[in-house]
């Protein structure tokens, strides 16, 4: 069944978990194909800031970047100067988005998608924050139905001048190794094939198999994720018994420069003993191309394959900050890439770029912008100063992430909502840029925190669960905190934050298991010891009352121990609690200052032995 899809391709086919876009005659001379990709486009309709091509760039030199409108205007110019293109995507589209998506259930981000002229994606981690069938939903389009009727922010098309009801992704999401456990099929399509001048090229989607320990575990029931490499490498006798030569790998996985240039073109240390090299490391002689993503960061590079080929891999730094370019020239006789000429480009709004803002997504963008602002400007409260949400210190500190633990303890502190006497929270839930300090263009004045501000820090939107754990338990939990212990993923390690008056040291020389020790929980004006000091529980049997959000106490970034948590209660939505607590410090009252409270007694919640200043897993803390 063919339906529209753009105005690069004739139309669609869907048959058998393949989508197939057609069009085109055949020509015997070698010609290009121009691959624009994206990645971790998180939903951000409106500039995500300033960024330059690499960190010699000073800061008020760095011009501002992205936003839906000039996406739409460098696709459309980098199509423009090649008659063969497709748009394609590595994941994290949707899920962990500004409020002025979020809001909307992400149906702004897909209807900017399909006007800047995505063809196909990858699905990442962030795409099932909501469940597989809200993605489909997504994906197929109709109205968000909230107690058996459409829910007033869904379907807002007749206001933004989108139709209505939502039109779905014109775009097809594609995720080979994601399976429905009842069909033992691709819950997704796993691949989609363009048409270019009688060639095709196949483009496979993948999904990071670590999904599950990282989304709600709801939200990915009845599926399985399977290895990546060899789901690609699966698929290759199918394609080829197609006719299909060309193959580029879009996957929802990546790595990390390690120079200090991070230039957006650059491949210091290949990527080495990352996932993305992993996986290529592993791959099928047949794929010519991998566009990647998940981790946020930059690079262009040449990793060997399994027959030790180099082909290209590529990143971009997310939110639309940057697209990257890959010109694949063809052979139409054999069907085959026989060249790529990479290039990650910079998405500058500066004037002298020459590229304008498409005016008709910057009306769109500006409509939810109106329909969000009445909510997104309100001043819930202040802070003194910058609370980042980077790890500040060795030992994994995170100033966003305390405030936050703060305000899930004060809201389910009453016995009534919980009765909990300490809180922890993800490092991964806590975006960036953190709390900042600086007034934003509201106006809203120096260190006061709007509502917009409070969600683009926390928005998932997960609710709070109260539940209690033996003294052991907790114990447990901080040791499964270290890459590869208790459990946890092998290639990270994470670092939750404690609420007010939970202290605790770890020692990484020390084995799995035997790393944490000094724990203590001051309630009032008593501290009670939980730890020792050489690692040994006291009081093993005894119970607290522990406040997570829903994504961990279901065991979510491999926080397995959580599970194990007794009598829950749930509780309020996350950004509830955390707006609620912020009105505490809203001027006339003091603003929330980092430290000052009196649980804390002056010292930080998480100690280190040793001198090191470098927080293990801090470059990939909200992927």
């Amino acid at each position: 069944m063919y339906r529209s899809f753009n105005t690069a391709l004739v139309g669609i086919l869907v048959c058998a978990g393949v989508v197939t876009a057609c069009g085109g005659g055949f020509s015997g001379d070698p010609f290009t194909v121009r691959v624009i990709g994206l990645n971790d486009y998180h939903g951000n309709l409106e500039s995500p800031g300033t960024f330059g091509v690499n960190t010699s760039i000073a800061a008020a030199s760095r011009p501002a970047v992205g936003g839906a409108d000039i996406l739409a205007a460098y696709v459309a110019k980098l199509k423009k100067e090649m008659p063969h293109s497709v748009v394609v995507g590595a994941g994290d589209l949707i899920g962990a988005t500004p409020l002025v998506s979020s809001l909307f259930f992400d149906e702004p981000s897909v209807e900017t998608l399909n006007r800047i002229g995505l063809d196909f994606s990858a699905v990442g981690n962030h795409e099932f924050d909501k469940g597989s069938t809200e993605l489909l939903r997504l994906q197929n389009g109709g109205c968000k139905q909230t107690g058996g009727a459409t829910d007033p922010n869904s379907c807002k098309g007749a206001t933004v001048g989108t139709p209505v009801p939502f039109e779905g992704a014109k775009f097809k999401w594609l995720s080979a190794n994601v399976i429905s456990t009842a069909t033992g099929t691709s819950l997704l399509p796993a691949f989609g094939v363009k048409d270019f001048n009688g060639t095709k090229v196949a483009f496979i989607g993948m999904t990071l198999q670590a999904t599950p320990g990282i989304v709600t575990p709801t939200g990915v029931a009845g599926l399985v994720f399977r290895e990546e490499a060899a789901t690609v490498n699966a698929l290759i006798p199918e394609l080829r018994a197609a006719g299909i030569e060309s193959i580029v790998v879009l996957v929802h996985q990546g790595g990390f420069q390690t120079g200090t240039l991070s230039d957006i073109n650059g491949c210091d240390g290949n990527l080495a003993d990352s996932e993305i090299a992993s996986i290529v490391s592993r791959l099928d002689d047949a794929v010519d191309l991998v566009i990647s993503g998940h981790t946020h960061a930059a690079y262009n590079c040449q990793l060997a394959n399994s027959k030790g080929r180099k082909i290209p891999v590529t990143s971009t730094p997310a939110f639309g900050r940057v697209l990257t370019t890959v010109d694949l020239t063809i052979n139409p006789r054999s069907g085959d890439v026989t060249a790529a000429k990479v290039n990650n480009v910079l998405t500058s709004r500066a004037a002298d770029a020459g590229v304008v803002a498409d005016p008709a997504m910057t009306k769109i963008v500006d409509s939810y912008k109106a329909l969000v602002s009445p909510i997104a400007n309100q001043v819930l409260g202040g802070v003194s100063a910058a609370l980042s949400s980077s790890r500040s210190d060795g030992a994994c500190n995170m100033p966003a992430g305390d405030l936050i633990a703060d305000s899930q303890l004060e809201a389910t502190k009453p016995a009534n909502f919980g009765g909990a006497v300490l809180a922890f929270m993800n490092g991964g839930g806590v975006r960036s840029p953190g709390f900042t300090f600086p007034s934003s263009a509201v106006g809203e004045g120096d260190g006061n925190v709007t509502y917009g501000e409070a969600f683009t820090v926390q928005p998932f939107g997960n609710s709070l669960v109260t539940m209690t754990l033996t003294t052991t338990d907790i114990k447990d939990f901080l040791e499964e905190q270290f890459a590869g212990c208790k459990g946890q993923d092998v290639a990270r390690t994470r670092f939750a934050l404690p609420s007010a008056g939970f202290k605790y040291t770890w020692d990484g020389a020390q084995t799995c298991g035997a790393r944490i020790s000094n724990v203590s929980l001051r309630t009032g004006s008593t501290t009670e010891t939980l730890v020792d000091a050489s690692g040994v529980v006291q009081n093993p049997t005894k119970t607290y009352r522990v406040t997570v959000n829903n994504f961990m106490a279901d065991g979510g970034d491999g926080y397995s121990t959580l599970k194990k948590g007794t009598n829950r209660l749930g509780g309020a939505q996350d950004i509830d609690a955390l707006t609620a607590y912020l009105s505490g410090f809203k001027a006339p009252k003091a603003p929330y200052t980092l430290g000052s409270n009196l649980a804390d007694a002056g010292s930080k919640r998480i100690n280190r032995v040793g001198s090191s200043a470098v927080c293990p897993g801090a470059a990939n803390t909200n992927p």
